[in-house]
């Protein structure tokens, strides 16, 4: 049986009405940034522009001066690193397993990993005060215990990036078929599932990354320096300095969501290429 075409709802806009749409939003988003960079050009109250700002942020002799943004910018690579590593360790094994052996709970999941999203950052740091009590007596009180917290605030944004992915694939099929040929279950995770669900790894790593990256509040609150905090305080004694840094973390973060979206197109389109080509290979070995 052939399948309808797809029915679009509603009248489609316009290409002028696209482009006008686009535009108005291009324009709310280029405005602040295409001043912070005229900002940090300006040579103060005499006027004029230079690059002086730009330059000065890499030399070398400034650097005791800077020295609170490399702490920061450290600090906040390590919450990344870490705060990647609990998402990995702790929420994907528990997804695949809820999705293999226990598919009641999958709603349960899903409403846990959701509940951070719609709790505010401050209160979510009031009920955290307490709990960081007990873990700085057991870890202490460095910067990598933040990463606690990031592994809760990132939660709905992995956990739909690698449901979204954990859906399209089979993922039941796959492991019985695995199984089915001797391996064990270490072996259908890291080599049958894991290949399955690249996409929605590297893209819950990548938004969790750059969530971080632009974490403050709690931060702040629990007396913790990383890289907003240290822009911050740099604010208030180098305010070109500090916008500089500011821009090169949106535009870090920029290029983070380009690759998932790179990276998302190349894979629909290969497997789509592939299923193409299964489907007219079995049209042509198929019997008329």
């Amino acid at each position: 049986m052939s399948r309808r075409p797809a029915q679009r709802v509603g009248i489609a806009p316009s290409p002028l009405v696209r482009r006008l749409i686009l535009g108005i939003i291009g324009a709310i988003f280029a405005i602040p940034i295409l001043s912070m960079i005229e900002f940090t050009l300006r040579k103060g109250l005499a006027g004029g522009y230079t690059l002086s700002h730009w330059t000065g942020l890499f030399d070398p002799a400034n650097a005791a001066q800077y020295q609170v943004l490399y702490v920061g910018l450290v600090n906040s690579l390590i919450l990344a690193v870490v705060t990647v590593a609990i998402v990995l360790l702790v929420l994907l094994p528990t997804m695949v397993l809820v999705q293999l052996k226990f598919p009641a709970l999958r709603r349960v999941l899903e409403f846990i990993c959701i509940i951070p999203i719609t709790v505010p950052a401050i209160v979510l740091v009031v009920g955290l005060a307490p709990v960081y009590s007990v873990v700085a007596s057991i870890f202490g009180s460095s910067v990598w215990t933040l990463s606690f917290a990031y592994g809760i605030t990132v939660l709905p944004y992995a956990y739909r990036t690698i449901q979204s992915n954990l859906g399209a694939i089979d993922v039941n099929t796959l492991s019985e078929a695995a199984r089915s040929l001797g391996a064990g279950w270490g072996s259908v995770f890291w080599r049958v599932l894991i290949p399955n669900l690249r996409r929605g790894i590297l893209a819950a790593s990548f938004i969790s990354v750059a969530v971080v990256l632009g974490e403050f509040t709690i931060a702040s609150l629990l007396s913790r320096q990383n890289l907003q905090t240290a822009i911050l305080l740099m604010s208030q004694s180098d305010p070109y300095v500090a916008v500089i840094i500011a821009l090169l973390a949106l535009l870090f973060v920029f290029l983070l969501l380009l690759i998932i979206g790179r990276f998302g197109a190349v894979t629909g389109s290969t497997s789509g290429s592939k299923h193409t080509k299964r489907s007219e290979r079995a049209k042509k070995e198929t019997p008329s």
